[in-house]
C-alpha cells in the first residue's frame, strides 16, 4: 500500500475520493482527492489503482491557496 511517507503505490485501496472542483473538467485533467486519511492523497483521476501523492493537510492547503491565488497555472 504505502510505498514511502509520501505516496501510496495503488490508489485504489483508498477511500472517499472525490474530484477537485479546481479539475479542468472534460479536458482529461482531473485530479482526485481523498478525504479522512492521514495526510492528503491525490491522484489523477484516469489512473484509479494508480499511485497516489500523500501531502501534509499544510501543504496542500498552501498549494490550493497558490492555485486560486493564481501563483500556480497552467
Amino acid at each position: 500500500m504505502v510505498s514511502s511517507e509520501h505516496t501510496v503505490s495503488d490508489s485504489s485501496n483508498l477511500t472517499g475520493w472525490y474530484k477537485s472542483s479546481y479539475s479542468g473538467g472534460n479536458q482529461g485533467e482531473c485530479l482526485e482527492v481523498a478525504c479522512g486519511h492521514h495526510g492528503v492523497p491525490v491522484r489523477d483521476s484516469k489512473a484509479p489503482t494508480g499511485p497516489a501523492l500523500v501531502f501534509s493537510a499544510g501543504g496542500w492547503t498552501s498549494f490550493v491557496t497558490a492555485v486560486k491565488d493564481g501563483r500556480i497555472g497552467g
